[in-house]
Order: structure tokens, then sequence, then C-alpha cells
């Protein structure tokens, strides 16, 4: 048994420290990024000639039920955003979405686990087009000797693809999955808000402190890394950059949108508003308010709906909630990237590029007033 003495951080435990700035407008500020991978070999027929190997605002919708679907990576990707598409879809429908979306190449990444299903199933979908340029291999803990050799075969099998891995949350095994071959290691363990890892598990790794090691870790060998869940707001968003992130996933924040799918539930909610009646009583207000369902992916739903409910020797490491019926994706990105902006002119960051550098965190003991939350 070891105890490490450092005190380490969430978001919630940071502010970032406003700083002079020339910039006068958060027009000025550029959020797109430019990576070049460390691992990826280029020669596909259809691969536009570059200097990078990614361009793009670097904000990715993470690979769950009511986020990584299709119609979001379209409309995602039409703003210049990433999606990881969740492991459901079938051979076929993979096929004909990569042949298909005009943005699947630049702005998409395929899902896969490490059984020899899921190797079968991307040898057939890899087979099937050329448009594969991504793959997420994801699993909830990154830390298996047969998940560092399953993505060292991936590397030797299809040098072609960038690889993302995870999840992981230390400097060392960020290194070791670079090394295996990863180009982008995903940052995170427990931190979102359907997951409850760290809760069934006692496991996990306060995010920025995560993001901030696995950051430097990463970036001395070349490679990168997704931050990972934790994000509640624009504003975390920024931090998650300001720590190092070289992009950001979100499920949470992108849940409840018309292209993640799902039923629209409705419910009615007294509003404490009563119209008086001609015989003296009075009658209560009601209102309506719209839903979808949001839940982990190592969630009983999750497992009961894609697998036939959850083996004996498992526990749900996953919320099912109702989050708020939010409409188009379009309006929900345009508030995240106008927060990023604006995050950027306080610190004086004319691009994201800039924002670690200019970024100097405060501890606090909160960061907002919640008088009205």
């Amino acid at each position: 048994m070891n105890i490490e003495p450092d005190i380490k951080l969430d978001y919630n435990s940071v502010l970032l420290r406003p700083k002079r700035s020339t910039l006068s407008s958060r027009k000025q500020v550029r959020v797109e990024r430019k990576h070049k991978f460390r691992n990826y070999r280029v020669d596909f027929p259809n691969n536009v000639l570059s200097e990078y190997d990614y361009e793009g605002i670097p904000i990715m919708a993470s690979n769950m039920d009511g986020v990584g679907t299709f119609e979001m990576a379209n409309a995602l990707g039409e703003l210049g955003l990433f999606t990881c598409l969740v492991k459901t879809y079938t051979i076929g429908e993979l096929v004909e979405f990569f042949n298909t979306s005009n943005v699947a190449y630049e702005n998409v990444a395929y899902s896969m686990g490490i059984t020899d299903d899921d190797a079968a199933k991307f040898s057939a979908v890899y087979a099937g087009t050329d448009n594969i340029k991504y793959v997420c291999i994801d699993v909830a803990n990154g830390y298996s000797e047969r998940f560092l050799n399953y993505v060292a075969s991936v590397r030797e099998n299809y040098p072609n693809i960038v690889i993302i891995a995870g999840n992981v949350v230390t400097a060392d095994q960020t290194q070791e999955l670079i090394l295996r071959g990863a180009d982008i290691v995903k940052v995170g363990i427990g931190p979102g808000s359907v997951c409850t890892t760290r809760i069934q598990t006692g496991v996990g790794y306060p995010q920025l402190s995560s993001v901030i090691e696995c950051a430097d870790a990463a970036h001395g060998l070349g490679g990168h890394i997704i931050a990972d869940g934790g994000c509640v707001s624009a504003g975390d968003v920024a931090k998650a950059f300001a720590a190092g992130a070289d992009f950001v996933m979100l499920g949470g924040m992108l849940a409840g949108h018309d292209e993640g799918g799902g039923e629209v539930i409705t419910k009615h909610y007294a509003n404490n508003e009563y119209t008086r009646k001609d015989d003296g009583t009075y009658v209560p207000h009601f209102e309506q308010r719209h839903f979808v369902q949001f839940y982990g992916m190592s969630s009983d739903a999750a497992n009961t709906k894609h697998f036939g409910g959850l083996k004996d020797y498992r526990a749900s490491e996953g919320r099912e909630v109702l989050v708020p019926y939010k409409g188009s994706i379009t309006n929900t990105v345009q508030d995240i990237l106008g927060g990023l902006r604006s995050a950027c002119t306080y610190v004086g960051a004319e691009k994201l590029k800039h924002l670690p550098k200019c970024a100097t965190f405060l501890r606090c003991n909160d960061t907002h007033n919640r008088v009205y939350e």
C-alpha cells in the first residue's frame, strides 16, 4: 500500500486567471488545431496531401448511445468537429456510412473493443471502404497487457490508420500506449456524468491533474491525448485545453439532441402557479418539459440493450438519467465554442494552440455562484 500526498485537481478545483490581452474581439480567436500524428503512415489513394494529418476543431462526440450516431457525425463534421461512433452499428451500416458520408474520412472514428469478434468486424468494414482514417480502440480499463498487445497488433496490421486508444489516467501508461502504436491516448477513468466506476470500484484520478500529467508524457514522445469526461460546461472545456489536452471528448454535454436519436419523453410539472375558479377554489398550473434518456455504456440499460443483460460476474458502472431535450446540436456547439473563444480572450491566447502557454490555474474552494442552479 502506498499513499501519494500531493493533492490532485479536478475542473471544479480551479479557475483560469485573467491576463492582459491585445485581443479586441472573440472573432480573432482561432479554435481550429492542426496535428501531425506520430505513428500514422499515409498511403490512402484519397488522402489529400498536407503537412498535417488533422485540421479541425478538436472537440469530439463520445462513442455513447445518444451521442456517437451517424446523424451526429454528419452534423458535427459539417461544423468542423469530430465524432467517435458507437460500437453497435452493423457491418453493412458502417460500410454504407463510410462510403457515403462527406465527413467520414476526416471527422469520424470507427470504434471497437478488443475481442476476436471486434477484430473480425473491423476487418470486414475496413475491406468494404477506403474512408476509414481513425479507429478508436476503447475499453474501460486501459491497464491490461491484453489491451496493450491488441493496440500493437492493430498498428502492425493497419499502418494506414490513426489509432485512438484508452482509457488511462497516468503518464506511464500513456507513454506505453504511444510506444505500442497509439497516436492519440484517451484520458479519463470515472469522471463522466453517467459513469459510476469511482463509486463501484474506488478507482479513478481527478481529471484536470490526469490531463496535465498525461499530456506532458504524450507530448514528450510526439503523441497526443483526449481529455475524456468530466466537462459540464464550456468553461470546463476551456480548462481541459488549457491543461494541455489536444482534443476534448464530450458525452453528457452533447446528449439530448435531435442528432443523437432516442425517444423524446414528455413530463408534466406543477409550476407553483394557480388559477382561481368562480367557486373560490384554485387549480394548479402544469408545464411540459421534454427529456431524452441518456446512460453510461457500462450501465444496466446499455448491457440490456446490446448484450441481453449484465453478465453474472459484472456490476453496472453507469447511471441511467433523463437529460433535457435540446433540439439541434448547432446551438450547443455555438455555446461551447463561444465560451472557448471568450476564455482565450481573457488570458490573451489568439489561438487555441496558445492556450496552455497563456494559462495560469488558480486553486479555489468554489468556482461560481450556484444560487439559481
